[in-house]
């Protein structure tokens, strides 16, 4: 999805939120703001892009100028923490539900409610995810979803934000009780916001259900630019059955791409603003399902 002018107001709002957790000085904060108010795009002088290019270039510079590669890295470490004391409960609505997959799909969808602008603790998180769990799947989205699990043997995983990525880990052992399916997990190489890298995804223990692999992006990318993706994720691709996309971060950028895939692709986000309301029909903060392929089914 490319930039729409909804997006500006969005990253900027973004950008002060990181740098005020960030707690620099007033003076280095507004030279920041200032650098950052001068990107081409945020000026709405630029819009053959996506947002998610545009918040590399706004990290870019907040990593340059904090000096730190992974200015969050304890802000993931407790997102993760929090979600991983949730388990327990969230296994069990899984495991006591009338369809242990559905649940499980439309859980980890709704981690993506999980907000690092937002400061939330552990009550705050299940409160966002118990209060959407009665948002309905669309069923026939769903059920597409399903049949095309049911045809897979390999399933390549784009990894979304920490916190989620608990959501994401229950999912799968959720389908791997139920289907022989292999997963492979895409995660970032160099660390963007609070999107999940290969330390996380260990510390959830995901590489106990899935090879977890870096997509080799050499930038803090909150997506996933296809392009400069590793060879090795250029590989997996080739002889993946299906493709599972997480969060608004990689359907702004995989959906630019989408016929670039062999197999189907699914998109698993909430839908946020405006722009994905209009996309999809959805309101705000309601589960998005969303079935992509380039051949006939």
């Amino acid at each position: 999805m490319l930039l729409e002018p909804d997006c500006i107001p969005c990253v900027l709002n973004m950008s002060i939120s990181v740098l005020r957790r960030l707690s620099l000085d007033e003076s280095t904060t507004k030279d920041l703001y200032r650098s950052i108010l001068e990107i081409p795009a945020l000026q709405g002088r630029f819009w053959e892009t996506t947002s998610v290019h545009v918040i590399e270039e706004v990290m870019e510079k907040i990593h340059r100028a904090v000096n730190d590669p992974d200015p969050f890295a304890s802000e993931k470490e407790r997102q993760n923490r929090e979600v991983m004391g949730l388990y327990p409960r969230l296994k069990s609505w899984v495991e006591n539900s009338a369809n242990p997959l559905y649940t499980a799909a439309k859980l980890a969808i709704l981690g993506n409610a999980i907000d690092f602008m937002v400061p939330q603790n552990v009550a705050d998180i299940e409160r966002s995810i118990r209060d959407k769990l009665d948002f309905p799947l669309d069923r026939k989205e769903y059920d597409q979803f399903e049949k095309r699990l049911r045809e897979s043997s390999l399933v390549l995983y784009f990894a979304d934000n920490c916190g989620e990525i608990v959501l994401d880990r229950l999912f799968m052992e959720t389908v791997k009780k139920i289907l022989d399916i292999d997963f492979v997990l895409v995660v970032k190489s160099v660390a963007a916001m609070n999107d999940v890298t290969l330390k996380e995804a260990h510390d959830v223990e995901m590489d106990r259900l899935a090879t977890v692999i870096e997509n080799g992006i050499q930038g803090p990318v909150p997506g996933t630019i296809l392009e400069r993706c590793s060879e090795t994720v250029k590989e997996w691709i080739s002889q993946a059955d299906l493709f599972i996309s997480k969060g608004g971060g990689n359907f702004d950028t995989l959906d630019e791409v989408k016929d670039s895939f062999p197999k189907p692709i699914v998109f698993m986000l909430l839908s946020k603003c405006h722009p994905y309301f209009k996309t999809f029909g959805v309101e705000v903060n309601r589960p998005i399902l969303y079935n992509y392929s380039k051949f006939k089914s």
